[in-house]
């Protein structure tokens, strides 16, 4: 029988300052089964001591302290898969793929942390070869498992709608035309070519954001506010986190929203938590 999976995703900002923060009380009401994680920056024995009881798989970077993703689950994970391309990007832990088996199916879910970037510096570089490799797998993906689902910090408003001050932003990491033209192949029709914000053009891969399929063409909701001044008060956000699913598993959506908290001094991270809820199970 078909079952309904609740999936979440977060940036955590450090899942040790999260759960003394909060997280552990949200997530007890929370509802979900699997959640995705970005910035961990622990090793597997401190994420195990800050979730007990989650089935969890990580992908830890080389760097100390440093970025890290993970997917922790209520039933116990099938395969796991951390290979996305050459060693530079396979040691920064970035990248993590869960196949799950639920009710006769299979659902692979991705955590990913998408670099942060600065324009016209050797961190942008990272940032293009890191959305070269996304763009060279997901196809792949889509084929090998169609009921898949990309989540994490993308680190990338695709459209202006996205950011609230986007006019301010067009020259940085986070907005750069030719990152936007990214999403633009990612979210065009499959095998079409695609004319791209930057410019450019190429094929699209027929993936769907859920986000902004759930909520239509709104502002935001965003999902990461800065520290500086009043940002998350004023809801001067950005739109970064993300359900990305196949054409498949974004058919089978029954809901979708970004828990915003509901003071700036009762958040646990810097993100929001990105929610859906998906049909599983023939």
């Amino acid at each position: 029988m078909p079952r309904t999976v609740r999936i979440a995703s977060v940036n955590v900002n450090g899942i040790r300052a999260a759960t003394r923060k909060g997280m552990l009380a949200w997530l007890d009401d929370a509802g979900v089964e699997v959640m995705t994680l970005q910035e961990v920056r622990a090793s597997a024995d401190h994420l195990a001591a800050s979730l007990p009881g989650w089935h969890l798989v990580g992908d830890e970077a080389l760097a100390k302290g440093r970025a890290g993703v993970a997917v922790a689950t209520r039933e116990p994970v099938a395969r796991v898969r951390t290979e996305f391309a050459d060693e530079s990007l396979d040691t920064a832990g970035r990248w993590i793929e869960a196949d799950i088996e639920l009710g006769g199916e299979t659902l692979t879910v991705v955590s990913a942390y998408v670099h942060t970037g600065e324009a016209d510096t050797p961190r942008q570089e990272q940032k293009w070869a890191f959305l070269d490799a996304m763009e060279e797998r997901m196809p792949r993906l889509r084929e090998s498992a169609p009921l898949s689902l990309i989540t994490g910090d993308l680190n990338v408003g695709h459209r202006e709608l996205d950011i609230r001050n986007w006019r301010g932003n067009v020259t940085k990491a986070g907005f750069l035309p030719r990152e936007r033209a990214y999403f633009d192949r990612f979210l065009g029709a499959e095998g079409e070519i695609v004319s791209c914000v930057d410019g450019t053009s190429g094929p699209g891969l027929g993936w769907v954001d859920v986000g902004r399929r759930f909520h239509g063409d709104v502002d935001g909701p965003y999902t990461w506010w800065s520290n500086r001044g009043k940002a998350f008060d004023n809801d001067t956000g950005w739109r970064i986190d993300y359900h990305l699913a196949t054409p498949e598993l974004a058919s089978r959506v029954e809901d979708y929203r970004v828990v915003r908290a509901p003071s700036w001094d009762t958040r646990w991270s810097d993100h929001a938590p990105v929610v859906a809820d998906y049909r599983i199970g023939g």
